[in-house]
């Protein structure tokens, strides 16, 4: 397919970059040059230099090779965004070891798997973790437990009042700091600052991301040194509006997550900005932040701008200095884009991505055009093709619905130990999404749905995210997810979720008749359940596979009894 999107372009965003050729903590270490006594993170009131953060990373380089990572070595951190977590990811790639980005929720069922798939040796983690990892530690090959608490890198009041804080919650952890569980902090304080010589090349494996899971079981990808560091300059150059060594970024959005760690971490990392970190997103907590700290980028999920747009008391808060924001992980509802953007001024645009890309593909111009419901345009020297689904060979013309398949610097190496799944989503160095989409004459891309979530009903094909659309139109509705329930005879009824906005009542018919008029017949929701709020991954990806397990364990209770 000839390259339509190209002539879509922003004037200031060029059709192909020079990419440096580095590993990742040389981003680090020429930020440091450039702005060494600029804030790189802020939390809670604790400021650490760029030049400070380069010298904790090198401090826990040092550690690691002490306690005897060598290169290639597999270190796993199991860290909200806190200080630390940084850190420990700038030192364990120093070390020329691999990251293994671990969610904190995980179960222990979760967290045994990764360990054990990974055969990480070493884990840096949040204390109140502990007892997690305790439990599973002799089913495992961990060597080395790296703990640190969530008041560590507090300011120094409120360093002191944190333990009080956590006997009052019930959070106080008791952890037996001795071999082979270690102290960061004091494992930080023994070691030199100076960065340890470790020969990392740029083709290198940097991280084994494991994808969610929530179909199968998670899989590790291998993303290189020169896929992240072409993806933050990628992102880099797609917002040319950036100021280096200015921006203050918002980093609430999970950094365990290859959409945090790219769009947030490593960009902000790579144009010397300031990332003001949470742990969690709280409403509250979040729009005081963008106010106290002026926040200028806001990378983060539909839920949460949602969340901010729902604010009961939203107008007290002034979030005009926000000037780009970038939701992923999912779609973005025009309605959310547009109601976030009249309270604040900024711009809020869709990206697309998935881990086995690091992870963005595609985002919508910021200032340019825009079109509803699309992804907008494949990312600097990112091709792209649509093809069919049936045999993934025959390239389909402009308009036409097929699977989404892409190639660029960005793409993984392949899946950890895992050759044959490599093979089949990686071929000819084309990397099949699974997303079924279409591109139009001006090179925009539309997710028309996952492929496994489509619905087949009747006869036709029923994509859950046009039927979310409408339902996102009703003023009612805060949230909402369509799901597709086995019926007979290989057909699927739909199923609407849906969260309705603080004291609003509606019935199932209201909502059944307002689509009514929107949707054609057969894509209409023949069953509406209220819920409270809808199960979700910890960045905010409705968990469609968990709402389906639910419906098929109703229906086996039902005939048992019968």
């Amino acid at each position: 397919m000839q390259k339509l999107w190209l002539k879509s372009y922003e004037d200031t965003v060029p059709a192909s970059i020079d990419y440096p050729g580095i590993p990742l903590p040389q981003l680090l270490f020429e930020t440091v040059q450039r702005f060494p006594n600029s804030p790189a993170l802020i939390y809670y009131g604790r400021t650490i230099t760029y030049q400070q953060l380069d010298r904790l990373s090198n401090r826990l380089a040092n550690a690691l090779i002490e306690l005897g990572v060598q290169k290639g070595d597999r270190v796993a951190i199991m860290l909200p965004n806190l200080p630390q977590c940084v850190i420990a990811y700038f030192g364990a790639l120093k070390a020329g070891a691999i990251v293994v980005q671990t969610n904190p929720l995980y179960v222990e069922r979760e967290l045994e798997h990764q360990i054990t798939d990974s055969g990480a040796e070493t884990i840096i983690a949040l204390d109140l973790f502990y007892e997690k990892i305790a439990r599973i530690r002799h089913r495992v090959p961990l060597k080395h437990i790296i703990l640190t608490g969530a008041g560590d890198y507090l300011p120094l009041i409120l360093k002191l009042l944190y333990p009080i804080k956590q006997m009052m919650e019930g959070q106080r952890v008791r952890v037996p700091h001795k071999p082979p569980i270690h102290d960061f902090v004091k494992l930080l304080n023994r070691t030199e600052a100076v960065q340890p010589i470790v020969p990392v090349k740029p083709e290198d494996t940097a991280l084994l991301q494991y994808t969610g899971g929530t179909t199968g079981v998670p899989k590790g990808v291998m993303l290189s040194h020169n896929n992240l560091v072409a993806n933050a300059y990628q992102c880099r150059t797609w917002m040319p509006s950036l100021r280096d060594g200015e921006e203050i970024f918002l980093g609430v959005i999970p950094f365990f997550h290859v959409y945090g760690l790219s769009t947030c971490m490593n960009l902000g990392i790579l144009v010397g900005g300031c990332l003001v970190l949470l742990p969690r997103f709280n409403t509250e907590d979040v729009l005081k932040t963008i106010v106290k700290y002026k926040v200028t980028v806001f990378m983060g999920v539909q839920a949460m701008y949602v969340a901010i747009n729902n604010y009961p008391r939203i107008g007290k808060f002034d979030l005009s200095s926000i000037r780009i924001c970038i939701s992923g992980a999912g779609p973005l509802h025009v309605e959310v884009q547009e109601r976030f953007e009249e309270l604040t001024g900024g711009k809020l645009v869709e990206g697309y991505g998935l881990s086995e890309a690091s992870p963005v593909t595609h985002c919508t111009p910021i200032y340019g055009k825009r079109k509803k419901g699309c992804i907008g345009l494949p990312f600097p020297d990112t091709d792209v093709k649509i093809v069919d689904q049936e045999t993934g060979q025959r390239e389909l013309p402009v308009g036409e619905i097929g699977e989404l398949v892409v190639h660029g610097p960005q793409v993984m190496k392949g899946y950890w130990k895992k050759e044959d799944e490599t093979k089949n989503v990686l071929r000819d160095g084309w990397l099949f999404t699974g997303d079924m989409a279409r591109v139009d004459e001006e090179g925009y891309f539309t997710i028309v749905d996952r492929k496994k979530d489509m619905i087949k009903t009747r006869g036709e094909n029923v994509y859950p995210r046009e039927v979310e659309e409408v339902l996102f139109r009703h003023p009612k509705i805060k949230d909402a997810v369509v799901v597709g329930l086995p019926d007979s005879f290989s057909v699927e009824v739909i199923k609407a979720y849906v969260v309705l906005k603080d004291r609003e009542h509606a019935t199932a018919e209201e909502i059944i008749n307002y689509c009514a008029k929107e949707l054609a017949k057969f894509k209409i929701p023949k069953f509406i359940e209220f819920r409270k709020e809808l199960p979700k991954t910890m960045v905010g990806k409705v968990l469609r596979r968990v709402l389906l397990d639910e419906e098929l364990q109703k229906n086996e209770e039902l005939k048992k009894k019968g």
